[in-house]
Parts: C-alpha cells; structure tokens; sequence
C-alpha cells in the first residue's frame, strides 16, 4: 500500500471535520433568525392584543355616547310632553318616551357586555407581555449559548485548518492535487476502503491483483477503483517480510 496513504487517511479525516464544523457554523445566521421570528412573533401578539385593547375601550365609549344620547332624548321628550296641547301630540311624545328608554335599556346591556369583553382582552394583553417577557429571557440566554458554541467550534475549526495543512505539506504534490481533485467529485470520501474484494464506497469488485498489492507491505503503488474513481486503501493485515539468512545461516532483519 501506497506510504502516504495514512496521511491521506487523516487528511479526509480532517476534511470531513473541517465540513461539519462549517456547516454547524453556517447554521449559526439562520437559527438567530429563527430566535429572532419567535420574538417578533411575541411582540406582534402584544401589539395585536393592545390594538384588540384599544378598539374595544373605543367601541365602549361609542356605546357609552349613544346610551347618553338617548338618555338626553328621553329627557327632552318628558320636558316636552308637560306643555303639549293636543292628547295626539302627548301620546306621541309618550311613544318617542318609551322608545328611547327602550334604546337605554339596550345600550346599557351592550356597555355591559363590552366592559367584560374588554376585561378579557385586558388579561390576553398581560398575558401575551408576560410570554414576551419570558421570550426575550430565553432567546437572550439561547443567543449567548449560540455565541459561545460559535466562539468554540470556530477554534476547532482553525485548529483543524491548521492541523490539516501541516499533514497536506508532507504529502506529494501530484497525489495531493489527485486528492483534491477526487474530494471536489466526492466530498469527504475520496478514499475507499477496499475490503473482501470490495470497494466500500461503490461496492463494486477490486480486482485480486490489485488487492494483493494494496496487502504488501512494500508496495509503493497507487490504486484507484475502476467504478468510482476513488483511492483505495485496505485496513486488512498487512504480512511483513520474513527476514532472510545468510550464507552461515544468520537473519537479517
């Protein structure tokens, strides 16, 4: 098997890692954005019970006026109805009377279903402060957390940027731009394990001469896989060399 092949090894290790840390840190602006939509979520349901707050205190004092109003008419009319000359103008008077006190009488039930209405959206408005309230506690604190994991995951990420050019410096240049261009087509994969006759990453046969070399120990060949493309590499045992004896029978190791 080919002498850079574990440094290869570590570099997709290392590449592989270098992904997933990017990917988490790129995740970062959308969860903020995320936390941010809940809160506005929780502001805008403030905002919509006091407008719910202010229509229904508005809508009262409307009822309010016109219960006056006809309070006033009711008034006017017995004021009128004492200096009357006619019964027929009396009587009518007495009908506009009723009429109004009627019209009392009902825009005082309707004051009084609108003062518990706008009891309720008084309570949904304490309570929707109360979830913002809450909100903007837990999406603080869950902000600080992102910011610390991003703090953290982004020294990892240097540190295996680091890690990883120190190990790319030591492979040759012609099989690490091989390298490159094999991660380009399959990203974090672009060496397979070869195993049973088997490449594992397309699992399509690897032909025995080819796994005989990747088996000895001195072999200094690269091998690709005829399907994917892909490095090979082989974790099975590797046999070692027995040593040879000398002419009086002595081993060289």
């Amino acid at each position: 098997m080919h002498p850079a092949i574990p440094q290869l090894l570590e570099l997709q290790q290392l590449d592989r890692a270098i992904a997933l840390l990017r990917a988490d840190l790129d995740g970062l602006p959308k969860q903020l954005r995320e936390a941010d939509a809940k809160l506005n979520g929780a502001r805008a349901a403030v905002a919509a019970a006091k407008e719910a707050h202010t229509q229904a205190l508005t809508h009262r004092k409307k009822l309010e006026l016109d219960v006056e109003q006809w309070k006033d008419r009711a008034k006017k009319y017995r004021e009128q109805s004492s200096s009357v000359k006619t019964n027929e103008a009396y009587k009518a008077l007495q009908h506009e009377i009723v009429n109004a006190e009627a019209e009392v009488a009902k825009g005082e039930d309707k004051v009084l279903e609108q003062m518990m209405a706008s009891e309720e959206v008084d309570r949904r408005v304490k309570r929707t402060e109360a979830d913002l309230k809450e909100a903007e506690q837990a999406i603080a604190a869950e902000k600080k957390q992102m910011q610390v994991q991003y703090g953290e995951e982004n020294k990892k990420l240097q540190a295996a940027i680091a890690e990883r050019e120190g190990i790319a410096k030591k492979i040759p240049g012609e099989l690490l731009d091989l390298y490159t261009r094999i991660s380009k087509r399959q990203p974090g994969s672009a060496l397979a394990e070869a195993r049973e006759g088997q490449c594992r990453a397309c699992g399509m046969r690897v032909l025995p001469h080819a796994m005989q070399m990747l088996r000895t120990e001195t072999d200094e060949e690269l091998f690709r896989c005829e399907t994917c493309g892909r490095i090979l590499y082989t974790l099975e045992p590797i046999p070692h060399a027995a040593p040879k004896e000398t002419a009086n029978g002595a081993v060289n190791s």
